[in-house]
């Protein structure tokens, strides 16, 4: 039987500094990136919100993207020293997630 592997979703994140205040006239930095994850963000992005557990809903999307773009790396980069120590504390973090 052939072995089906699960197609990765592809995202664009746009990432734009903005002015600190009406009086900040720095220049604007901006910033595009495209990226494959295994999960649907979106899907994640609405379950941590559903489990209320930020005071600001913001939080939970900063979270939810923050964590689904750090994880994705680890899980490419597996073989790498830098992560062994993570590696375990990741797991057991996501199933307590989860649980929740």
């Amino acid at each position: 039987m052939e072995n089906i592997k699960k197609k990765n979703k592809r995202y664009k994140l746009c990432l734009e500094r903005l002015p600190a205040d009406e009086n900040d006239v720095s220049v604007s930095d901006k910033l595009e990136l495209d990226f494959e994850n295994h999960d649907d963000i979106f899907k994640i992005i609405e379950l941590i919100k559903a489990k209320d557990l930020f005071i600001k809903s913001s939080d939970a999307l900063e979270f939810a993207i923050g964590l689904k773009l750090f994880s994705e790396v680890i899980l490419k980069n597996r073989e790498l020293s830098l992560f062994a120590e993570l590696k375990l504390a990741i797991n057991e973090f996501m199933q307590k997630l989860k649980a929740l």
